[in-house]
C-alpha cells in the first residue's frame, strides 16, 4: 500500500477534495501543516487524515521533515500538494508499480501532470513534458533546494506513463497565485544568486536523466540576458502555447512576469 503526505498552509478550499481523491486507493493520508490560520487542520481531521504541524522555513526542510519525522505504515509515500488531484486511475498505476517484482530496487518513481488553467489542460505549458519525482521510498530519499525542490536517492529511478495527475494552480484565484509566486520569487532570487557562482556543467545539459537534465538546463537559462522575454518566447512559441488559446497566452505572460520578479529582486539585492 501507499501513504500520501500533503503539505499545507491555509488550504481550506482544496484540502477536503484532495484527501477524498486519495482515499479510494491510499490507506494512509498525512497532512503536514505549517500552522494554518484557516480551517485546514479542522477539515483535514474531519476528512480522515492524520495531521502534523511544523513551522515552515523552506520547502526542502518541510518535505524532509514530513518524510523522515512521521511514522508511516507503508514503505512508499506519494508527495501531494493540496491543489493537485491523484485519481483512481493514476492511483492504480502507482499501486501496480510498487507491487511489481521488477521494480523492487526502485526508490523514486517519476510522474507527469496536467496543469489546468481557465478550465482547460495546458497541453503545451511549462509542465507538459516535465517529470516529477513524487512516489518515493521515504527512508531512502532526501529533498534538496529551498524551492522547486529536487528529490535525491542512491538507488534506481523509474518513470510511470499512462496517466497524469491533475494540477490546479489557480484554484484559489489569480490574486492568490500572484501572491504565492511573489513569495516564491524571494526564495528563488536568493537561491539563484548562489547558483550563478557555481560552474555550469555543460555535459549534464544532455543527461539521460530528465530531472538532472532539467536542473542544468534551468541553470543555463538563468544566465541568459532578457530571460523573462525569452521565457515568454519559449512557452508561447517553441512549446506551442498559442495552441492552448487565451489560456496559453495568459499563462505565458504570468510565468514571464514571475521570472521578471526574480531577476528584479536579484538586481535589488546587489
Amino acid at each position: 500500500m501507499i501513504s500520501a503526505v500533503i503539505l499545507t498552509l491555509n488550504e481550506e478550499r482544496n484540502i477536503v477534495e484532495c484527501i477524498e481523491t486519495l482515499q479510494p486507493w491510499c490507506n494512509d493520508v498525512v497532512v503536514y501543516d505549517s500552522f494554518s490560520t484557516d480551517r485546514t487542520v479542522e477539515l483535514a481531521k474531519s476528512a480522515g487524515a492524520r495531521v502534523f504541524q511544523r513551522k515552515f522555513d523552506n520547502y526542502a526542510a518541510q518535505r524532509n521533515a514530513a518524510l523522515h519525522e512521521v511514522d508511516y505504515p507503508n514503505d512508499w509515500v506519494v508527495m501531494v500538494d493540496a491543489d493537485e488531484r491523484f485519481d483512481d486511475k493514476i492511483g492504480q498505476i502507482m499501486t501496480d508499480a510498487v507491487g511489481n517484482p521488477n521494480y523492487q530496487d526502485v526508490q523514486i518513481f517519476h510522474l507527469q501532470r496536467k496543469d489546468i488553467f481557465l478550465g482547460q489542460w495546458l497541453k503545451h505549458g511549462i509542465g507538459s513534458g516535465t517529470w516529477f519525482g513524487r512516489l518515493l521510498k521515504h527512508q531512502f530519499v532526501t529533498v534538496e533546494r529551498d524551492i522547486n525542490e529536487e528529490y535525491h536517492c542512491k538507488g534506481r529511478k523509474e518513470y510511470l506513463t499512462g496517466e497524469r495527475f491533475l494540477h490546479y494552480p489557480f484554484n484559489n484565484g489569480v490574486n492568490w497565485w500572484i501572491s504565492r509566486h511573489n513569495r516564491y520569487s524571494d526564495m528563488e532570487a536568493v537561491r539563484l544568486s548562489a547558483e550563478k557562482a557555481e560552474k555550469l556543467q555543460f555535459k549534464k545539459l544532455f543527461s539521460k536523466d530528465p530531472a538532472e537534465r532539467r536542473k542544468h538546463q534551468k541553470q543555463l537559462l538563468y544566465r541568459l540576458p532578457g530571460r523573462p522575454l525569452l521565457m515568454f518566447f519559449v512557452l508561447y512559441f517553441l512549446k506551442l502555447g498559442f495552441l492552448d488559446g487565451k489560456a496559453g497566452f495568459h499563462y505565458a505572460v504570468l510565468r514571464s512576469f514571475y521570472e521578471y520578479m526574480i531577476d528584479l529582486k536579484i538586481v535589488e539585492s546587489k
